[in-house]
C-alpha cells in the first residue's frame, strides 16, 4: 500500500486533477536525480517525474511524511483548543497535535468540498505562525523536526504542468503564457510564513535548525522555483536569501547549486519561471564579495551570468541579470573587458528588443569602466556600435546614439577618438543620407557635431578618407557594370 502511495507522488498532477487530495511528494516537475555529496544536481527533462529524488530524506523520514499526509476523511478533524488556553506543560504535546493537523492536504479546485476542514488547517497554521512570531513557546528539538516536516509535506509537491505543456504550445513565448496561480495558496502562504519565521527567529538556533534545513531541504526549495505562480517565487526568493544569511555552511552549495540551474537553463531547457529571483538572490550575494574577489566568483561571471544573455526569453530576467553584472564590474573595475567581450560574443543579430536591452546594459557597464579596461575592447565594441547606428529598427539607432549622452562614456570616446571615429564614421554618414527615421536623423547630426569639435582635423581627415572610399566603390561599380556589358555583348556575338 506505502509504494502505491509513493508511486502516486511520483506523477505530475494537472491543474484540473479531479481527485479529492493530492498527496504531497518530496520533489516537483523539475526534479531528477541528485548527489548530495558532491553537490552536483542532474536535472531530468521537465517532463520527469519528481519522485526520481532531489536530495531523498533517509527511509525513515521519507515513510513517516508519505503517512502523514493522509487524505481525511469528512468530520474527523476537530478544531484544536488554542496553545495559549493550555497549561504550559501540555504546550508542546498540543503543538505537535496541531502540526499533525497541518499535514493533511486537501484539493482546492472544488471550493465546496471539505470547507470547515480546511479553515481549521488554515487557522492552525495561521496559529502556529504566530506563536513562532512572537516567541511566545521555546519550541523543542523534536517538534522543530516535526516542523519542518510538515512544511515539506505541503511546499514539496508535485507541480502542475507548465502553460507549454498543456497546450502543446513548445514554441510559445514565455513572456505570453497564462500565468497560473496556485489554488492552495490560502494555506501554502501561511506555511511558507512559518518557514520563514522560524528562519528569521532570534530563538532558531542555526546548529539545531541546520539538522533539518540540510542540503536537501536546500536543493527542493531551489526546485520549486519552477512554480509559475511568482507569490511562492517571491517567498522562496526571501527564504532562499534568508538562509544563505544564517547557514553559512551552505553558501557554497547554495552557489554551486543555482549555479547548475542556470546550466540546464541555458544549454538545454530555455525555460524556468525563477531565473529572476534566483538572480536578484545572486545580486545581494555579490554585493557581500570580499576583495580580492576570489576565483571561483570570476568563474561563475565567465560561465553563467555572460552567457544567461544567450536564451532568447532574457527580456523576463534581464533587469536584474544587469544588476548582478554591474555589481561584478564595481566590484572589481578589471572585470569590465571581460564583461563586455562576453556581451559582445552573445550579441543578438536578429532579435531588435533584445539589442536594445543590451546597449542599455552597456551604457551601465561603461559607466564603470576605466580607461586602460577600455582601450582593450574599444575596437571590438565600436564595430558593432556602428553596425548599430546604421540599424533600420529606429529603437536601435536612438539607443545606440544615446550613448553620447553619458558623460564618462564621452570622455572615454574623446580620449580614443583617433581609434573610434575612423570606425563609425561611414556609419554616421550613412544615418545622416539615408536613415528613415528623423529622430535618429536628428541625434546623429548632433553626434557628427560633437566630433567634429572635438578635433576638426581628425574630423576632417576621416572625411577625406570617406569621399576617397566612396570614390573607390563607385569606379568599382562603374567596371562591374561594364564587365556585365562585355560579356552581354560576347553572349549575343556568340548567339
Amino acid at each position: 500500500m506505502l509504494n502505491k502511495i509513493i508511486k502516486r507522488g511520483h506523477k505530475k498532477v494537472p491543474k484540473s486533477d479531479p481527485s479529492d487530495f493530492v498527496v504531497a511528494a518530496s520533489g516537483n516537475r523539475s526534479s531528477g536525480s541528485v548527489s548530495t555529496s558532491n553537490v552536483v544536481v542532474n536535472h531530468a527533462s521537465r517532463r520527469a517525474g519528481a519522485g526520481a529524488g532531489v536530495g531523498m530524506m533517509n527511509n525513515s523520514m521519507q515513510q513517516q511524511t508519505v503517512m502523514s499526509a493522509a487524505v481525511p476523511a469528512p468530520g474527523t478533524i476537530e478544531a484544536l483548543p488554542m496553545l495559549k488556553d493550555v497549561p504550559m506543560a501540555e504546550r508542546q504535546s498540543l503543538f505537535l497535535r496541531k502540526l499533525q493537523v497541518c499535514c493533511y492536504q486537501f484539493n482546492f479546485n472544488d471550493t465546496m468540498k471539505m470547507v470547515r476542514e480546511k479553515e481549521i488547517k488554515r487557522q492552525t497554521l495561521a496559529e502556529l505562525v504566530d506563536c513562532v512570531q512572537s516567541n511566545s513557546l521555546k519550541i523543542s528539538e523534536i517538534n522543530q523536526e516535526e516542523m519542518l516536516k510538515m512544511i515539506s509535506v505541503n511546499i514539496f509537491r508535485c507541480l502542475p504542468p507548465a502553460s507549454h505543456e498543456n497546450t502543446g504550445s513548445e514554441n510559445m513565448e514565455p513572456e505570453e503564457e497564462e500565468q497560473f496561480l496556485e489554488v492552495s495558496w490560502p494555506h501554502l502562504q501561511l506555511v511558507y510564513e512559518l518557514l520563514l519565521r522560524y528562519i528569521v527567529s532570534a530563538d532558531t538556533d542555526t546548529k539545531v535548525a541546520k539538522r533539518f534545513i540540510d542540503h536537501s531541504f536546500v536543493l527542493k526549495l531551489l526546485d520549486s522555483f519552477e512554480s509559475e505562480d511568482p507569490r511562492e517565487r517571491e517567498y522562496l526568493k526571501t527564504i532562499l536569501h534568508r538562509i544563505y544569511g544564517k547557514f553559512m555552511v551552505h553558501r557554497p552549495f547554495i552557489r554551486k547549486a543555482i549555479n547548475n540551474i542556470f546550466y540546464r537553463f541555458i544549454y538545454e531547457t530555455e525555460r524556468h519561471s525563477g531565473i529572476g529571483e534566483l538572480l536578484e538572490i545572486l545580486g545581494s550575494i555579490i554585493n557581500g564579495f570580499a576583495l580580492p574577489m576570489k576565483e571561483e566568483h570570476k568563474l561563475f561571471l565567465v560561465r553563467a551570468l555572460i552567457p544567461l544573455h544567450k536564451p532568447k526569453p532574457i527580456a523576463m530576467y534581464h533587469q536584474q541579470l544587469s544588476y548582478c553584472i554591474v555589481q561584478f564590474v564595481e566590484k572589481d573595475y578589471k572585470l569590465c573587458d571581460t564583461v563586455i567581450r562576453g556581451l559582445l560574443k552573445y550579441w543578438p543579430v536578429t532579435n531588435c528588443q533584445k539589442e536594445v536591452l543590451f546597449l542599455g546594459e552597456l551604457e551601465e557597464v561603461l559607466e564603470a569602466t576605466q580607461a586602460a579596461e577600455f582601450q582593450r575592447c574599444m575596437v571590438p565594441l565600436f564595430r558593432q556600435v556602428a553596425r548599430c547606428l546604421n540599424s533600420p529598427h529606429f529603437q536601435v539607432a536612438e539607443r545606440a546614439l544615446f550613448l553620447w549622452n553619458n558623460e564618462h562614456v564621452v570622455s572615454l570616446i574623446a580620449q580614443n577618438r583617433n581609434v573610434i571615429l575612423p570606425i563609425i564614421f561611414e556609419a554616421l554618414e550613412k544615418n545622416i543620407r539615408s536613415h528613415w527615421n528623423q529622430a535618429v536623423h536628428g541625434l546623429t547630426v548632433n553626434v557628427r557635431k560633437m566630433f567634429l569639435e572635438m578635433d576638426a582635423d581628425l574630423f576632417e581627415d576621416c572625411q577625406k578618407q570617406y569621399a576617397e572610399k566612396a570614390a573607390r566603390a563607385t569606379d568599382l561599380e562603374k567596371q562591374r557594370e561594364l564587365r556585365w556589358q562585355r560579356l552581354a555583348a560576347a553572349a549575343g556575338q556568340g548567339g
